[in-house]
């Protein structure tokens, strides 16, 4: 599988990685679909401390311990949670990260976290001690590198502007544009992009017609022909979707949840066949230019 640097870093990651929120809370159901990723030469791991109130990483990192040299492992920080309680808070504070972090890594069993991502962030939040923070882990080794998972922009920018980070985590798909505005401040930042919701919650699949919801500003019917549309001409919904994503150098990976292994099967299935398909040059001629000011 092909491999993309992030932002100015010499850290490699899979243009197809596996988003870990979907996995199984058992292990043993999990271990199938991380193995079958690494199977395919995917080695990019997204979790979340947030995710199953720290048991995604426990998971991932189990599963993955024999592995760490070789796989890239991203996860989240910023929402806080009482282990057993319902509900979360939101907490970017200096003492808070540096507490979080270090319960990451024992969770994950590494030493190490390459890509350590505030989960999130408001217009409040002291960006400024938040980028000190994540300096000081990285002089420490508790983390590689740092970045944002956030389609906010004036939280993501700003972020980017005061600091070194080296990625953004932003939902874009072919059908949901937004984050396009953004690549080119991102790229002068020294940021890549990682996509989530790139398959538009299985519209972008063959399985689009049992799917078939409104979406962003499309109606069910304007997506029924939009998509049988698309379908006819390209063949595979799931591989334009990924081809769609990756052939904006912006973009280091595009990131798919799997609950099964068969999922992650098909969506490795899609990403080989990117190959197979049509030249995808003027398909956004086809969709609606921009969806971004009716949802800011």
């Amino acid at each position: 599988m092909k491999k993309r640097i992030v932002g100015t870093s010499n850290i490699e990651i899979s243009e197809l990685s596996l988003g870990c929120m979907s996995l199984p809370a058992n292990i043993g159901e999990a271990q199938p679909i991380i193995e079958a990723a690494l199977d395919a030469g995917i080695n990019y791991f997204d979790t979340a401390d947030l995710y199953l109130q720290g048991e995604n990483e426990r998971i991932v990192g189990e599963i993955l311990k024999p592995h760490r040299r070789n796989v890239i492992l991203a996860t989240k920080v910023g929402n806080r949670f009482e282990k057993g309680q319902e509900g979360w808070s939101w907490d970017a504070s200096a003492s808070y990260i540096k507490s979080a972090v270090k319960d990451s890594l024992k969770r994950l069993q590494t030493d190490y976290i390459d890509i350590y991502q505030l989960h999130g962030g408001t217009i409040t939040d002291d960006l400024d001690a938040v980028i000190d923070t994540f300096e000081e882990l990285k002089k420490e080794g508790f983390i590689r590198a740092y970045g944002i998972s956030s389609i906010r922009p004036n939280v993501f920018m700003p972020f980017a502007e005061k600091g070194y980070a080296l990625s953004n985590m932003m939902q874009y798909s072919l059908l949901d544009r937004r984050a396009e505005e953004w690549f080119s401040a991102l790229t002068a930042s020294g940021i890549s992009v990682v996509t989530r919701g790139s398959i538009a919650k299985g519209l972008l699949t063959k399985e689009w017609r049992s799917r078939l919801q409104d979406y962003m500003s499309y109606s069910q019917q304007e997506l029924a022909t939009l998509l049988a549309d698309l379908e006819a001409r390209y063949g595979s919904l799931h591989s334009l979707a990924l081809a769609f994503n990756l052939q904006h150098k912006a973009i280091a990976s595009t990131v798919i949840g799997a609950s099964t292994k068969q999922q992650l099967l098909e969506n490795i299935a899609a990403y080989y066949a990117i190959k197979d398909l049509p030249a995808i040059d003027g398909i956004t001629e086809q969709i609606k230019k921009d969806i971004y000011t009716e949802h800011r």
